[in-house]
């Protein structure tokens, strides 16, 4: 019988109870495939992370949910880069590598920032849906959109959808009746990241981001790292000015308030930060 640590830990949040929940296993070394998806889907989280050794950077990192690995995502990094500087001593300076490469970490206190990947670059394509039908899927009117759904990849492809207003995004409620319809992405996962700038408060915007389920039904995640990176790749494709700099709340739905801290440098690097809270330790023998 092996014996693995993991630590349970909370991104992107501002109190002990908000933020984005993540498990993180402190050394994977001797876990095949199938037990990590086990894990993942035992502990059914949104993501829970196991960490290697790596001769490219101070760690490896696989990322699993419930159902499937993922090439990278933004909670799981942050948060287990923070457990890889308690374990490592490696100070506020770290990468970590995973699938989709090897992402350069930094920390002030704990509030950690990573560098979206961007694989061969920023990635955009239209979505072969029209607005009136993006409108439909979300409950919204068609005027609620404020431009035309698009894909974006900064390390993981996903549809963004902005939004006239930071009441529409609130408004949104999308039709698992009309689950097949969904837009797919090149993992065939169906993913919208919904968001809106605020008008009262300068730099905030408010965003939501859904997905549907194995089994069926729409889940709402409460802080999705890879989508606000991929929010800064909306900026550069729209032809925001540069850099750029918001804030991002997300989670409120769902009782989990977020905040995301997303940058947009001049030469158009991405990157995203949150304060990072572990709440627990334990140990699970297989």
């Amino acid at each position: 019988m092996s014996t693995y640590a993991f630590r349970i830990l909370n991104v992107f949040a501002e109190s002990t109870f908000g933020g984005n929940q993540l498990c993180v296993f402190e050394d994977a070394r001797g876990m095949d495939d199938a037990t990590m998806q086990a894990l993942a889907l035992q502990f059914n989280l949104s993501e829970t992370t196991f960490i290697l050794p790596s001769e490219r950077a101070n760690a490896r990192v696989r990322i699993f949910t419930p159902g499937y690995e993922m090439r990278f995502a933004g909670h799981p990094t942050l948060g287990t880069a923070h457990v890889v500087r308690d374990l490592a001593n490696t100070g506020d300076a770290l990468s970590l590598e995973f699938t989709a490469g090897v992402v350069p970490v930094l920390a002030e206190g704990d509030v950690w920032t990573f560098t979206a990947p961007q694989p061969g670059g920023l990635k955009t394509a239209a979505a072969n849906l029209t607005q009136a039908g993006m409108a439909a899927l979300l409950s919204l009117n068609e005027d609620d959109l404020l431009a035309a759904p698009l894909w974006i990849d900064t390390g993981t492809d996903q549809l963004l959808v902005a939004l006239r207003s930071t009441d529409a995004v609130r408004r949104a409620r999308p039709d698992s009746a009309q689950i097949d319809v969904w837009p797919e992405s090149s993992l065939e996962r169906k993913t919208v990241y919904v968001f809106a700038f605020d008008p009262d408060r300068s730099g905030l915007v408010v965003s939501r981001y859904f997905f549907a389920k194995q089994g069926g039904g729409v889940v709402e995640d409460p802080g999705t790292g890879s989508a606000c990176a991929n929010l800064g790749g909306w900026l550069i494709a729209n032809g925001h000015p540069l850099p750029a700099e918001y804030q991002i709340e997300q989670g409120e739905a769902v009782q989990r308030p977020c905040l995301l801290r997303l940058k947009v440098t001049a030469d158009s690097t991405i990157q995203v930060g949150g304060k990072v809270i572990e709440i627990g330790r334990g140990k699970i023998s297989l």
